[in-house]
């Protein structure tokens, strides 16, 4: 590399620094490069410390013996060689007035020496994970260094000093002790510790806790080429933040003003987690010495040495076979009952964590997350992924951007609602209906049914223009537009947290193939193109078949769900005449009220006992398609079952919103369902009640039965757990791998379940938004629940899921996007034909008093009912009586010369009812494209950002590497030259 001549002092004088003459004479004789020389300070502060690093790694650990410590302290002969050049280092690495603090906070870090050394067993933490620590100790952790503290406690070895990473569970009488003693001295032959004890509660449960070494660690850290800290990220490097001015002032009050904010988190509740501040690079033994470590036994978190371990399991062979390898498949054949990570510890404590502080970092997760008393507070993503892992961290980040974002829906919506609620009673057409007592309307039904005034529907249109007025279309348009920019800035929002927990370069790795797939196929071989091994492979001709069989099953199974709605629909038609004629008044009067809420009800019903029957039918279709890996496993799951229920949930709603009142024909002539059963009408308010009374009730029951079945069924089972560990066990204490095995494991499809359930809930936010405008607000307090209900179920009533890594919520994004395109169609239809919009807009503009002029204080809209309904003769109906009844259509009177043919009005409205389908769509869809244009996936800035890290890293690789290499020639009393020798 060719050394540049620009010294320090042009350097600064470029970035407006001052400094004496007296410091630029103290250069030291290494002179990196000018473009990497601000983040190169920092590094001169490590160089001591880390140059110490390189013995670390060439420690050796026995089975018996406790990983030796780190301790960062310079020998007195590493001190005497140089003394001078070591002085100057020390004015280089603290003469940038933006690093003073962080040097100071390094002084301290010099002479840190691991506790965990001198510690001794303690049979109470081991069990019960109670760390006491007065409160003028836990003041002296609130540093760089509490997290080390935190994340150091946890269950242990017999020793009391090896930590526990992941356990295995088996029983006793299990017989296939032949695969498991080979598994496990297999596992010993590639660097874990066990280490076996028997459970305190049942006697037939033995526990395997695995500790896996630094030696291993490092080496399986270097395999899967995990990114670690190296270097402290510099941020004033950023030249368009200092040129903002007046703006940057501006923002800046406004974030201060924002400071105050009771929802914001406070930061000094929880450790200042280093890894996301600092530059990373792949771990690599070569390079050791480029790695910040303060403590070996926290230089990798909790949930990397979990993946490291659980990467060991998947690939530890049980018997002689290419395919005989992985802790799955024990678990399948019944060797192992379980396998999981460790919880750090208890979630609660006898001691408030204002004095005491956490714990542990599950304790923390609970207090400050957790807890109900959180709901308001922003979530801990960082504290949330160093916990769960980043697939998980993903999720609650998605919930919380979804929920946050449902404010302003929600806000809208109510907005349109109470809108409706004050002009309710100024509205014309509910005051013609209110007034209408001479106005008789045809019977609904042929039997019990009798002529009814049109003012006993006057609370129905009431309440029908709470949902239908000029507000309507704003909403439609508002939420299309709205699903765009949540899923826009969810990208953004993603790049971000991709980012920030360094996952831009992560790239997931080769997979391994289920056992059922290799079992299948194991005859038929062929060369993986990337591993370059021979494994199974799937005959094309074949997998078309299974697809199509597939396909077949889904098919069924949507035609069933549709035979459900068409019985529910014949139920409908057949009490209907029932509650007309019903003994009680009440029902008697609202019979078409009490027709649809006992209907909605039973189709709920239905619903539930589908979903029963769908999950095991996903399962048996996704497993005869046979799948390659997991992850194409859970996509097909995961699809077949978002259609499915989406079918199951909207079918009804479909039916309501398109079908209803529909084909029903006219007075004289209606269409009968097996010409016995007369279809079913709308009320002479309109239809949009019966959806708005469809949508409120699934919506609400199904939030309530999904919160008790993933809370309440949880929390039932735990109790009784424990309830008979208590009846066997009286005095014992129960170590923490115990009360984790009595916990229940998380889903065996994962997230799956917690996504569909917010996805289904997107569709009812954003379909038939235009029906129903306090769907938002429902979804947002149900959020809001979800969130802790959540939260409190991972942290306390589920074994810890595997910290498992992801860049992206996977095939949900594109499931969300499908439903956002499908929520533009049904709002254009909901709006142009269940909806009276389209009907009023003709009259007023056409038929109504402002159809040729414009008088002022003149209402357009007036005589718009009479307009809507047209007359019959009741003499035709054998019913011994004479006049005329009305019904809602638009047909010719019978004095006409073609009675009851539909009038030149009806046309008018239906070519108007598509013409409005067909600029809304246009016009939204242009919007929404116009949209996602303008807010690109990553922002620019950040973009930038990663660029220049990219180029940093490579500079600071460069200069750290030689500047080690100059360590070592300066203690070898070797020539120290300026560039690579």
């Amino acid at each position: 590399m060719v050394h540049h001549s620009g010294s320090i002092q042009s350097f600064k004088q470029q970035k407006g620094m001052n400094i004496s003459k007296s410091e630029i004479t103290k250069e030291t004789s290494l002179k990196p490069s000018r473009r990497s020389l601000p983040c190169l300070a920092q590094s001169y502060a490590y160089s001591k410390s880390l140059s110490q690093s390189t013995s670390l790694f060439q420690s050796t650990e026995s089975e018996s013996q406790a990983p030796t410590s780190i301790t960062l302290i310079s020998t007195d002969k590493a001190e005497q060689v140089n003394t001078e050049e070591n002085q100057n280092d020390s004015v280089l690495k603290c003469s940038f007035a933006d690093l003073s603090d962080f040097c100071l906070a390094l002084g301290k870090d010099k002479d840190y020496t691991d506790e965990s050394e001198h510690a001794t067993y303690d049979r109470s933490r081991l069990i019960n994970d109670v760390v006491t620590k007065d409160k003028s100790e836990f003041k002296t952790k609130l540093s760089k260094n509490d997290m080390n503290y935190i994340a150091s406690s946890g269950p242990l070895f017999k020793d009391g000093k090896k930590r526990i990473d992941y356990i295995l569970v088996y029983r006793k009488t299990n017989i296939q002790y032949d695969k498991r003693n080979t598994f496990e001295k297999n596992l010993r032959a590639e660097g874990l510790m066990l280490e076996k004890e028997p459970a305190i509660a049942s006697p037939d449960i033995m526990f395997i806790k695995i500790h896996i070494p630094w030696d291993t660690l490092c080496k399986y850290a270097e395999r899967l080429n995990i990114r670690m800290p190296f270097r402290k990220k510099c941020y004033y490097t950023d030249g368009r933040s200092k040129s903002m001015g007046r703006m940057q002032t501006y923002f800046r009050r406004i974030k201060n003003w924002m400071a105050h904010n009771p929802m914001v988190l406070d930061k000094s509740a929880f450790p200042d987690l280093e890894e996301s501040d600092c530059y990373t690079g792949p771990f690599s033994r070569a390079r050791i010495h480029h790695f910040i470590i303060n403590n070996k036994d926290t230089f990798f978190s909790n949930a990397t040495r979990s993946r490291i371990v659980y990467h060991m399991l998947e690939r530890t062979k049980y018997e002689n076979g290419i395919s005989k390898v992985g802790i799955r498949k024990l678990i399948n054949n019944g060797s192992y009952i379980a396998a999981f990570p460790p919880h750090e510890g208890a979630y609660k404590s006898s001691q408030p964590i204002k004095t005491h502080g956490p714990q542990n970092n599950r304790h923390l997760l609970y207090e400050r997350w957790a807890r109900w008393g959180m709901w308001y507070k922003h979530q801990p993503l960082d504290l949330i992924r160093l916990y769960f892992g980043e697939k998980i961290g993903l999720y609650f980040a998605w919930l919380g951007w979804y929920t946050g974002m449902l404010i302003p829906a929600a806000i809208v919506g109510l907005c349109v609602f109470f809108y409706g609620l004050f002009t309710m009673n100024k509205s014309q057409v509910s005051q013609e209906i209110c007034k209408a007592t001479e106005v008789f309307m045809c019977p609904l039904c042929d039997k019990n049914c009798s002529l009814q005034r049109l003012n006993d529907s006057c609370i129905y249109a009431k309440v029908t223009y709470l949902f239908d007025n000029g507000g309507t279309v704003f909403f439609a348009i508002f939420m299309a537009i709205w699903a765009t920019v949540f899923l826009e800035f969810w990208k953004r929002r993603r790049s971000i947290l991709t980012y920030t927990w360094d996952l831009i370069e992560w790239e997931e790795e080769e997979e391994t193939l289920r056992p059922q797939f290799e079992a299948k196929y194991y005859k038929m071989e062929i060369v993986n193109p990337i591993t370059g091994k021979p494994e199974p492979h799937q005959p094309s001709s074949d997998k078309v078949t299974r697809l199509l069989v597939s396909v077949s099953g889904i098919f069924f199974m949507i035609s069933l769900v549709i035979t459900a709605v068409f019985g529910v629909v014949v139920y409908r038609l057949v009490v209907m005449e029932q509650f007309a004629s019903f003994k009680w008044n009440f029902i008697k009067q609202y019979w078409q009220f009490a027709t649809s809420a006992a209907a909605v009800c039973i189709n709920f019903i239905i619903i539930m006992l589908l979903n029963l029957a769908y999950e095991k039918i996903a399962y048996l279709l996704t497993n005869l398609e046979y799948p390659r890996t997991e992850s194409e496993w859970e996509n097909s799951f995961a699809l077949k079952m978002f259609l499915f229920q989406f079918v199951n949930l909207n079918s009804s709603i479909f039916y309501i919103a398109f079908f209803l009142g529909r084909f029903v024909g006219h007075p004289g002539k209606y269409n009968k369902l097996f010409d016995r059963w007369r279809l079913e009408e709308c009320h002479p308010s309109g239809c949009l009640i019966d959806l708005c009374l469809q949508m409120g009730v699934i919506m609400f029951l199904k939030q309530i039965w999904n919160n008790f079945m993933e809370l309440g069924y949880p929390l039932i089972q735990n109790w009784w757990s424990r309830h008979k560990i208590k009846r066997g066990i009286h005095d014992a204490s129960i170590p923490q791998w115990e009360n984790d095995w009595n916990l229940q494991p998380m889903n065996l499809h994962g997230l799956m379940d917690e996504y569909l359930e917010m996805v289904l809930q997107f569709g009812f936010t954003t379909i038939f938004v235009a029906a129903f405008p306090l769907a938002p607000l429902l979804a947002l307090l149900n959020n809001i629940i979800e969130i802790r209900l959540d939260a409190y179920k991972f942290v306390t009533q589920w074994r810890r899921p595997l910290p498992a890594r992801a860049t992206d919520i996977g095939i949900w994004l594109g499931i969300l996007e499908g439903i956002g395109i499908l929520a533009v169609i049904t709002n254009a239809f909901v709006i142009a034909i269940t909806s009276d919009y389209i009907p009023r807009f003709v009259y007023e503009y056409k038929y109504g008093p402002c159809a040729n002029h414009v008088e002022q204080n003149e209402n357009c809209l007036k005589g718009y009912v009479n307009n809507s309904l047209s007359f019959f003769d009741l003499s035709e109906l054998g019913m011994g009586k004479s006049g005329y009844c009305r019904y809602r259509d638009y047909r010719g009177p019978p004095w006409s010369s073609k009675p009851y043919e539909f009038t030149l009005q009806y046309w008018h409205i239906l070519a108007a009812r598509l013409a409005f389908i067909i600029v809304f769509e246009h016009l939204v869809f242009g919007i929404k494209s116009f949209i996602a244009y303008l807010i690109p996936d990553v922002p620019k800035g950040l973009h930038e950002r990663i660029r220049r890290e990219k180029y940093l890293v490579q500079e600071m690789m460069y200069e750290a590497e030689l500047e080690h290499l100059q360590q070592q020639r300066r203690k070898s009393g070797q020539p120290v030259h300026h560039e690579w020798p």
